[in-house]
């Protein structure tokens, strides 16, 4: 899955020798990850390319004369296509040599050294789990360290996320992103203290089917009941009366695992997608600030659909008696009825159109 990076700016500095460099600002999912130079990037796609060969996208090619105004624009766009493309492989993503470099990427433009350190995460009912960490450590390695400190079993984790909120001077909370695994939280807090972001877990799924596998644990039983009420109280989700009214009972009863499944700002950014609904096809157009988690939360729900439509279509092959599987005519018969099986369902699809944004210009394809 491709991630939101772009390059907000560019700045041209002096080397103490009397050359020149420029300097690019990566930001992820509109924010600041870090400052580097095209050369720091050039070493970085050199140690990829040796770890995974052709699946390393192609580089923006150096420059040997000095750049014009629109070569320092194409290579600028050349940046962020190949940082945006490099992520599509999560191999690549999970090395320590992509990890390393964004690592160091962020302790070095916040100057901010391995240390000890402690670090806040907040979950939905206000309450906070204190850690007691290093300040380089991924949010991967944050996440599993919080899940341990609350008893969630190991197996549960992927079903969680991190997400940095905002507190607002009218008390409103706002989920401004979901940190990527290979982010520093430590380090993004501190650069994004003018904003009064903090840490917090929320589950990560939106396929409400996947709630009775968390129902057998009180930890994740406990943060699904503990959001569910908040989205309730903050407006997020819309309850019917009923709902409401049983949400209520349920909350002076203690009666979680029923309580648990229950699902004014200034616009800044567009998100579009196309959805098909019965064979027609209409454009469905957001503003506002988080439209990369809205991104992210419809790309989730896209894997969802085919991780499950996969595991139908491998059932259905094992179901299948031996003869029909010997036959050729009876194999494509087969994968028709799965795909038919799937498509028929009311979901979303996408389709790729070039003026689709999320920030600045990001394809439709790249959701």
């Amino acid at each position: 899955m491709k991630l939101h990076f772009s390059i907000s700016a560019t700045e041209e500095l002096r080397e103490r020798r009397g050359g020149r460099y420029v300097l690019y600002s990566v930001c992820l999912e509109g924010f600041l990850l870090g400052k580097a130079r095209y050369s720091q990037l050039r070493r970085w796609d050199a140690q990829l390319r040796q770890l995974f060969g052709s699946a390393v996208p192609a580089f923006p090619p150096k420059f040997y004369l000095a750049m014009t105004k629109s070569m320092a624009d194409e290579r600028r766009t050349q940046l962020e296509q190949y940082l945006q493309n490099v992520t599509l492989h999560s191999n690549i993503t999970k090395s320590d040599v992509f990890i390393g470099f964004f690592r160091k990427l962020q302790q070095d433009t916040f100057k901010i050294q391995t240390q000890r350190a402690f670090l806040d995460v907040y979950l939905a009912d206000g309450s906070n789990v204190r850690l007691d960490i290093q300040t380089s450590d991924t949010a991967e390695r944050i996440l599993e360290v919080t899940s341990c400190e609350m008893g969630l079993s190991r197996e549960l984790i992927k079903y969680f996320s991190l997400f940095f909120f905002q507190d607002h001077d009218d008390g409103a909370l706002s989920v401004v992103k979901k940190v990527a695994d290979f982010e520093l939280p430590y380090v993004s807090l501190q650069s994004m203290k003018e904003l009064h972001c903090k840490l917090g877990i929320r589950k990560w799924y939106m396929d409400p089917s996947l709630d009775t596998l968390l129902m057998d644990c009180r930890t994740s039983l406990n943060l699904l009941y503990m959001q569910a009420i908040q989205e309730v109280k903050r407006n997020w989700v819309k309850p019917t009366e009923g709902q409401m009214q049983e949400l209520k009972f349920l909350q002076k009863n203690a009666n979680k695992a029923k309580g648990a499944t229950k699902d004014g700002e200034e616009d800044t950014l567009e998100f579009r997608f196309e959805y098909n609904d019965s064979g027609t096809w209409q454009w469905i157009i957001l503003h506002t600030k988080q439209a990369f988690l809205l991104s992210s939360c419809l790309k989730k729900i896209i894997l969802e659909q085919m991780m499950k439509a996969a595991k139908e279509g491998q059932e259905m092959e094992i179901k299948m008696p031996e003869s029909m599987k010997n036959s050729k005519k009876s194999s494509i018969q087969q994968k028709q009825v799965v795909h038919s099986g799937f498509v028929s369902r009311k979901r979303f699809l996408l389709r790729p159109n070039e003026d689709n944004s999320v920030f600045e210009k990001i394809r439709e394809e790249d959701l």
